[in-house]
């Protein structure tokens, strides 16, 4: 990356895969954005630009990495490595971690304090221009889609046709309007959404208010 790279990313500002930090306040906010980009599409953080995209650049470019290294380390589990670079910028430094999108979603946020793991069933995902907790079938999805996750089979019945049916005349379905439709619990809703996605029968989408399924294509 060049100086021109980081006026580009400016102008475009904040979002799906572009956070601007004007420095490192806490270890685990960074981690909860790494995550939420390695969980999505991947990302760009780029600290000593602030929310306005002034460049103010990075104290102590060594300080600095350190942190943003132990922050994907200690807090991301599996861990979130970035590829980091510094960017002279007029006089400036910016610091630019790249994180890709993952192979082995989920990834978790963990707190860990005095040496001990207190996992937190967290798992952060990126919308617009957020780090966001992703639901419980949104989590199942990136299991079911792992690489090492076990093949599954898929039996399409009376409960998926009706679901089909809803789809050919609505845009859209939640998984409350799913329920209610066929009658049936949350649980089993979740599982059947969760399938039909890996399959890659149904997209799930997730914005700011609500998540919902398509079909997919």
């Amino acid at each position: 990356m060049n100086y021109r790279d980081i006026d580009q990313m400016i102008d475009q500002g904040e979002g799906a895969r572009t956070e601007f930090k004007r420095k490192i306040s806490s270890p685990r906010k960074i981690a909860r954005t790494m995550i939420s980009f390695a969980n999505s599409g991947g990302g760009i953080i780029l600290f000593g630009v602030d929310d306005d995209g002034t460049i103010v650049g990075v104290e102590s470019e060594k300080t600095e990495v350190e942190f943003i290294r132990t922050a994907g380390m200690i807090f991301a589990d599996p861990p979130v490595v970035p590829v980091i670079e510094i960017i002279p910028y007029r006089g400036k430094d910016v610091i630019a971690a790249i994180i890709e999108e993952s192979k082995n979603k989920p990834h978790y946020y963990t707190n860990k304090d005095n040496g001990e793991n207190h996992p937190a069933d967290r798992v952060y995902i990126r919308v617009k221009d957020r780090s966001i907790v992703a639901s419980n079938e949104m989590v199942n999805i990136m299991h079911e889609q792992n690489p090492k996750a076990e093949p599954m089979t898929i039996t399409i019945g009376t409960i998926e046709r009706r679901l089909f049916d809803y789809l050919e005349q609505n845009d859209r379905i939640t998984l409350a309007t799913f329920m209610q439709l066929v009658n049936i619990s949350e649980r089993r809703a979740s599982r059947i959404f969760v399938n039909l996605v890996r399959a890659g029968i149904l997209q799930i989408h997730t914005d700011e208010n609500e998540e919902y399924y398509t079909t997919a294509g």
